[in-house]
């Protein structure tokens, strides 16, 4: 009897399973966050999209066109957009820092990337601007996110402005870039007239390769910016 009792205690011992039944509860915890994480990868996936379908149109459409229109050698020469670049000032920073922390949160919406301060470079004291003083925010965008980002532009934000006729036509540089201006961030959907503190404008710089602003002007209009006609 003695022998049996001491076989049976493989049995006994055959409770690890139990351990595996514990640990099955970790999936329960990522399937709470199941719904936030899908949310961010379909926004990511959204911005990559938009980017690629930009280039795609970039070169298939806008390269063969420049090359006819400017009678380029080859494909490396024709202009390209380089960056873009976002800007928003905050003179009420001066008295409130809360202010420019706001426009950092809505231009981060907006762009798709992390908004930092620009400080004030020198103090100014007829209007009380000490030196490194945060007095605004940029962003600087590049490849998938600056296509993205002028793809939601063109046709999201500017559709949105009041009386809208179109960008104007002398705001080139001289050097092939171009800057616009904006009167309120809510044109961009992101930004819900519900959460924001004061209607702020910004500047949008965009930098090319362009050698002149005909060059420049017949690129960005490849990418459908309204021009004024």
């Amino acid at each position: 009897m003695a022998k049996d009792s001491k076989e049976k205690k493989p049995a006994a011992a055959a409770k690890p399973p139990a351990k595996a039944s514990g640990a099955a509860k970790a999936p329960a915890k990522k399937t709470k966050d199941a719904p936030a994480a899908a949310a961010a990868v379909e926004t990511v996936l959204a911005n990559v999209v938009g980017g690629t379908r930009l280039q795609k149109h970039y070169r298939e459409v806008v390269v063969p066109a420049l090359m006819q229109e400017f009678g380029y050698a080859n494909s490396m020469e024709v202009p390209r957009l380089v960056k873009i670049v976002l800007n928003m000032g905050v003179g009420e920073a001066v008295n409130d820092n809360k202010k420019v922390q706001q426009a950092v949160e809505e231009m981060t919406l907006i762009a798709g990337q992390r908004a930092v301060l620009t400080r004030a470079r020198k103090a100014i004291a007829t209007f009380k601007i000490r030196e490194e003083l945060p007095i605004g925010c940029k962003v600087t965008l590049r490849k998938d996110r600056m296509y993205e980002f002028l793809d939601r532009l063109v046709n999201m934000a500017l559709p949105r402005v009041r009386d809208f006729r179109g960008i104007p036509n002398k705001s080139f540089d001289g050097n092939g870039n171009y800057a616009m201006g904006l009167k309120e961030q809510l044109v961009f959907p992101e930004i819900s007239y519900d959460k924001i503190g004061e209607i702020r404008g910004m500047d949008i710089v965009f930098v090319t390769t362009a050698k002149t602003d005909a060059e420049a002007k017949a690129l960005l209009t490849g990418f459908a910016m309204p021009f004024m006609k």
